[in-house]
């Protein structure tokens, strides 16, 4: 066990000195008359104002915490990311996310899988649903109409990623820990992951599917 705990506890700290996200030296945002929010290290536009990302900032202030993926009783096995066959169903929606919103496809992938086991029914028992297993409150705000439909609830899980990618300057174990267990909760434990055994092994298994992912596995 406490070889187990070593381990896990290197490869965060290895992490965090790795940004994953593309993080601006300045950015620059807007909400369009849809409601999508637009992000830029470059604006273009005068709607365009400078995003707060100091320590006590906040990008979306509304932004709802995460729950744990609990996938609905008899849902399918774990992934096997050898045979990506529930991952390729939702990929174009993934790939348009992460295009869109400067994402790693594969960090989506990782988080969808874990999230959901890619089961777009998936309900938790504290509300969250769907792919990205949105709470209701997150997924208003996400502006997300009907977070039972794949290609919405990804997007909005994407969006709110992009949101935390901003808000912690690209650091994905900090990135990861607010997904599941809140932005208050990772500024409770000064910035780190929250001494929580659900979060620790969230992050773990985000990134380790991640890499997988990426190395073709």
């Amino acid at each position: 066990m406490a070889r187990i705990r070593l381990l896990i506890g290197l490869v965060l700290a290895g992490l965090q000195a790795v940004p994953f996200l593309a993080a601006a030296e300045e950015v620059y945002s807007y909400q369009d008359g849809d409601g999508v929010l637009h992000f830029s290290n470059a604006p273009s536009d005068s709607r365009y104002h400078k995003v707060n990302r100091n320590a006590g900032g906040t990008l979306y202030r509304k932004a709802a915490p995460q729950a744990r993926a609990r996938p609905v009783p008899g849902g399918p096995a774990p992934v096997d990311p050898a045979a990506n066959v529930k991952v390729d169903k939702f990929r174009e929606h993934v790939r348009a996310a992460a295009q869109k919103y400067r994402l790693p496809e594969n960090l989506l992938l990782a988080v969808m899988s874990v999230e959901s086991n890619c089961d777009h029914r998936a309900l938790s028992d504290k509300g969250a649903m769907g792919l990205m297993q949105l709470m209701p409150n997150t997924a208003r705000d996400m502006y997300v109409n009907d977070a039972w439909d794949p290609a919405q609830n990804i997007e909005g899980g994407a969006r709110y990623l992009r949101i935390l990618a901003n808000q912690y300057g690209g650091d994905p174990v900090q990135v990861l820990a607010a997904y599941n267990a809140g932005p208050d909760a990772v500024r409770r434990a000064g910035g780190g992951v929250p001494n929580i055994p659900e979060t620790r092994e969230y992050v773990r298994k985000v990134v380790e599917l991640w890499k997988a992912y990426e190395s073709g596995r």
